[in-house]
């Protein structure tokens, strides 16, 4: 029986491409050199698209493929994919949402840590020898702290599941007040800032979070407060956020996600009260290897004509 064909749209782990190689034909977009070109050649005959969350899929690629059915996100986020067009022209769309979860929660509490403390800087300053010569500076607790969490979803639950370990306050805002948790609903995201003294962002990406976490939410967290982005970069507006660090309107941040990655403002490189990272909060061996797998149990139960396991639409 002829495997169905599939358009990966950029590359997954070794692994994971190996293992769609088994059951489909693969035309791999990333290494086209006329993208266009190729999609006239190849996508008449395209029935699934395999894409990453920073990668999506639009309009304009759908239509390349005619007899499309399914688009599988390696990824939670979806707001690179046009979800309206997808559900216009009755395409399925699923997600790899769960698995990714407790990595990316901890990778939120590891940037905390490490940008209250200063690892980095602690790193560094015993690397270049000036240990010897000095104590470091001292850095900020984080231990019975306040922590506010924008958007508690499935993330930002973990987030403060792992944080209540730290003895700290939680608090959060979210569009829908929980009922289920013990922590004080803030109604926006300024009003949260205000009460806290680190913010973590963990809400979904698209046009109702833009640029959400903006110079008001700043000013409002304040000179001791810090910033934690494991959300999309599309939530913080960057250039507010790179304003506040370079006057001390803030303390410092963590990002593991940024506006046009991996381009980043090459600003960022050179702040010293700023840790990053290379959007690879998910990215251990267990959990990429759980998003194949649900990558590829979705796009089987699609041809097979059986239910999605996550879909989005």
């Amino acid at each position: 029986m002829d495997r169905p064909e599939l358009l990966v749209i950029g590359p997954y782990p070794d692994a994971e491409m190996r293992a769609l190689a088994q059951d489909y034909r693969l035309h791999l977009l990333w290494e086209a050199a006329d993208r266009p070109a190729y999609l006239k050649q190849v996508g008449a005959a395209v029935r699934g698209i395999a894409t990453r969350g920073d990668l999506g899929a639009d309009a304009a690629l759908m239509d390349a493929c005619s007899k499309l059915e399914i688009i599988a996100c390696f990824g939670v986020g979806v707001d690179a994919i046009d979800l309206e067009h997808a559900r216009a022209r009755g395409i399925r769309v699923t997600n790899t949402p769960d698995v990714l979860t407790d990595d990316v929660a901890d990778m939120g509490l590891a940037l905390l840590l490490a940008t209250a403390r200063e690892i980095p800087r602690g790193d560094a300053y015993v690397r270049t020898g000036k240990w010897g010569s000095g104590q470091m500076e001292l850095t900020t607790r984080f231990s019975g702290k306040r922590l506010g969490i924008v958007g508690l979803g499935r993330i930002g639950r973990a987030v403060a599941t792992r944080a209540a370990g730290f003895g700290v306050q939680i608090a959060y805002t979210d569009p829908v007040r929980a009922s289920d948790v013990p922590y004080m609903w803030h109604p926006d995201a300024v009003s949260l800032a205000d009460a806290v003294d680190f913010l973590i962002v963990c809400a979904a990406g698209g046009r109702g979070t833009a640029q959400l976490i903006d110079a008001a939410v700043l000013k409002a967290l304040g000179p001791d407060g810090i910033l934690v982005n494991i959300a999309r970069g599309s939530v913080v507006d960057e250039a507010a956020l790179i304003s506040a660090l370079a006057a001390g309107g803030i303390a410092g941040a963590g990002l593991d996600v940024f506006a046009h990655e991996p381009s980043i403002n090459p600003v960022f490189l050179d702040i010293p009260n700023v840790v990053l990272q290379p959007h690879h909060a998910s990215g251990t061996r267990e959990t990429r290897r759980a998003m194949g797998q649900l990558v590829r149990d979705n796009l089987s139960a699609q041809f097979a004509g059986k239910p999605l396991l996550t879909p989005v639409v």
